[in-house]
């Protein structure tokens, strides 16, 4: 092992190497930036080496040079490559998580490259040649969209519970059913924003009903907000009880100095019920119902970029907006871009409202989606695989709708002598990275979060296994 060890080239012999200066011309390192790499492959494989006995070493003397370079291109591969990559979501989950949520419209693609490209009003009013507010950028359509007086935005939806906790009720009391304290992804609990928010969280009622007089019984001179929190992402069946907002806006009548807040979630602007599809209370309806201030996620029913959106009373508006925080949590230039074009389609036609990607997923017909899937068979013939056409179902995901399952179709895909999961591993691993399901032993890819192109990109790698 010593023999081996010695065996290791000095670094400035390894920069003579001809594939040495290959790889700094192809990826365009400095030869510090290389230097530094190949620095670090050699100790990485000097401690491999130190934890190896002798008879594992299968390396030739004059094959490890050859060796260390080729281990220096696959890091440097690495390294130029983009951690944040395009997925082809083959799940017929609508709103993966895990895969970014929900796909921006070209409209709002092609504003935030305008907005990103160049200078922008941001902070300037044209009109008056004077210091602007971002918050201008968007309220207008959002005020267009929900009906609310005055609204605006922060970077998800978690900030704007908590700034407007923080805000709001901080050293005082908010009420919040027991069957309304729901944790989100990433194990953010209400409870856990409203401590952190110096809000005190007063529980009424039980897990599975809550009254109107639980939350009369519980109003004090310290109580500052009752808080209603949209179970968007978990349903609760059987012996249950809740009260609607409209019912809790007679007890506030007694109590005008308590407000009503109601954390949406999800945030739908488009009315689904009129589709058939889920329980979905929009923005427009939680007002109109007497809240006095609502929040929900621009990346999900919305369909849009990741962002937390105020809507209320102007009165309250212009607290949030004059607070410290209001500052830490605010979003930049392309998500105001991105938002507002995706806010504006809502103002247009239905078809304009299609053009949303994550509108025209959910309400894409069966169908059609066949029609889609069959292309996709036709195209796959004559590859080693079977492909079968089958029925499923897909879901709308990203915490929303819980139980609302879309009728879909799927195609099956496998192949003699291979197992599903190493299939499954195949298409993952692909470039691009294509992420399916695996039911029943078989890879099965939902076409409703495929689209055309995707197709045929699948079929090519197909191909090319």
């Amino acid at each position: 092992m010593n023999e081996l060890m010695r065996q290791l080239p000095p670094i400035h012999e390894i920069q003579k190497h001809e594939r040495f200066l290959a790889i700094k011309d192809m990826y365009n390192l400095s030869q510090d930036q290389l230097t530094v790499m190949a620095k670090e492959v050699v100790a990485h494989i000097r401690k491999a080496w130190l934890n190896t006995s002798d008879s594992e070493c299968t390396l030739a003397p004059e094959q490890i040079q050859h060796f260390i370079i080729e281990e220096l291109e696959k890091k440097v591969k690495e390294f130029s490559a983009y951690s944040l990559q395009r997925v082809i979501n083959g799940t017929g989950t609508i709103l993966h998580t895990n895969l970014g949520r929900a796909k921006l419209s070209e409209e709002a693609i092609d504003q935030v490259v305008l907005v990103a490209r160049n200078y922008s009003n941001l902070e300037y009013n044209i009109e008056s040649g004077t210091r602007g507010s971002r918050h201008d950028i968007i309220e207008k359509v959002i005020k267009t969209v929900t009906g609310a007086e005055a609204a605006m935005v922060v970077n998800n939806n978690a900030a704007a519970v908590y700034l407007i906790l923080k805000a709001l009720a901080k050293e005082k009391e908010v009420i919040v059913s027991r069957g309304e304290l729901v944790e989100i992804g990433g194990s953010f609990r209400v409870s856990a924003i409203m401590e952190e928010s110096g809000a005190t969280l007063v529980e009424v009622g039980t897990t599975n009903k809550t009254h109107s007089f639980d939350y009369e019984e519980a109003i004090t001179e310290q109580t500052a907000m009752i808080m209603k929190v949209h179970t968007s992402n978990f349903k609760t069946i059987g012996f249950t009880a809740s009260v609607p907002l409209k019912n809790l806006t007679s007890i506030k009548k007694d109590h005008p100095q308590v407000l009503l807040y109601e954390d949406l979630g999800s945030g739908a602007l488009l009315d689904f019920r009129d589709f058939h599809i889920g329980e979905e209370p929009t923005v427009k309806e939680a007002l109109g119902n007497g809240a006095d201030i609502v929040s929900f996620s621009g990346d999900k029913l919305l369909g849009g970029p990741q962002a937390g959106i105020i809507a209320g009373k102007k009165a309250i508006i212009q607290r949030l907006k004059k607070h410290q925080l209001a500052r830490v949590l605010r979003v930049d230039k392309m998500t105001l871009a991105a938002l507002e074009a995706t806010l504006k389609a809502y103002t247009y036609s239905d078809e304009m409202q299609n053009e949303i990607p994550t509108v025209k997923a959910i309400l894409e017909s069966k169908s059609s989606i066949q029609k889609r899937a069959m292309q996709f068979l036709e195209k796959g013939q004559g590859l080693p695989f079977h492909l079968k056409l089958e029925e499923g179902t897909s879901q709308i995901g990203g915490g929303t709708m819980p139980g609302v399952e879309l009728g879909t179709f799927l195609v099956s895909i496998a192949r003699k002598g291979w197992s599903a999961q190493r299939l499954f591993n195949e298409l993952r691993l692909s470039e691009p990275s294509i992420v399916t399901r695996i039911i029943d032993e078989k890879v099965h890819i939902d076409l409703r979060t495929i689209t055309e192109e995707e197709v045929d990109i699948i079929i090519t790698t197909l191909q090319h296994l």
